[in-house]
């Protein structure tokens, strides 16, 4: 493959990465790696330095969309993004001490975690009490937006948010081992354990995963895992499709359509990376 070719493929997979990461708060590495490794041939480390640029960009591309509509909860993405940054750091430095095949597992192993959560949230009751949280109440983490789909305004409150923090160090963890973004875990450690609507913490996945992935980007490019020649059209890729994500189509979808899309991506990637790990 020319490297016009390759620039041209890796932009065109890079736009639909953002589109979908905008849209299930994933940031586009979920997609990247797998594609990046198993279709492309790069480097493992390679890709999960150019899918932590992606994350970079698919929060810059969507997060400014979800803040102005409301649909992003700014107290719960700050508290959170505490234990996210510090997982991150541990992350980034773990990274350079496990080898290409335990990536691989890990990888997978965590997304098929992920599916599992989601599917079992699909089965249950949308509309079930929340449990009062005095911490909760106390920080004023409950909110409202407007959900275009339904047509109306949609009030949510927030719960366990000390258990959230815990999953939120791990997701961090994850990230910077991983380079996904750790959406793939925050999302479900709000919509499941914390209660926020899906829509809602798709939303604030989106805003917090770029300050995530910024926080383990330094360590991946002091270690010469970031080529420009793979991170460019990654970067404007994701961008693009990002921005047509948040500002077109999140509105407008139904969230049993947007839990089923996550579980569909979530159990592809698991079974691509467990693959090829076990085969490696």
């Amino acid at each position: 493959m020319t490297p016009f070719l390759f620039t041209l493929v890796v932009l065109c997979i890079s736009m639909g990465a953002g589109l979908v990461g905008s849209l299930l708060g994933i940031g586009g590495g979920l997609i990247l790696i797998p594609v990046l490794t198993l279709g492309l041939g790069v480097d493992i480390r390679y890709a999960v330095g150019a899918s932590i640029i992606s994350v970079i960009a698919t929060s810059s591309g969507a997060a400014a969309a979800y803040v102005r509509e409301r649909m992003a909860n700014m107290r719960v993405a700050m508290f959170l993004e505490l234990a996210t940054t510090a997982g991150a750091l541990s992350g980034a430095f773990l990274s350079g001490l496990v080898g290409g095949r335990g990536v691989y597992l890990v990888f997978g192993a965590v997304m098929a975690y992920s599916a599992l959560v989601m599917l079992k949230r699909m089965g249950a009751r949308e509309e079930a009490p929340v449990p009062a949280d005095a911490l909760a109440d106390r920080l004023g983490l409950h909110g409202s937006y407007w959900d275009e789909a339904l047509g109306r305004e949609v009030p949510y409150r927030v719960t366990r948010p000390v258990a959230g923090l815990g999953l939120m160090y791990v997701a961090g963890t994850v990230s910077g081992l991983l380079g996904i973004g750790s959406g793939a875990l925050k999302v479900p450690a709000m919509d499941l354990a914390m209660r926020l609507p899906l829509k809602v913490s798709t939303a604030t996945s989106n805003f917090m995963i770029g300050v995530t992935a910024a926080a383990s980007a330094g360590v991946y490019f002091a270690r010469g895992q970031i080529d420009p020649f793979i991170a460019g059209p990654v970067c404007v890729g994701v961008t693009l499709g990002a921005w047509l994500g948040s500002r077109h189509l999140m509105g407008r979808v139904n969230n049993t359509w947007l839990r089923g899309l996550f579980v569909v991506v979530l159990l592809w990637v698991a079974w691509e990376m467990l693959r090829k790990g076990w085969v490696s």
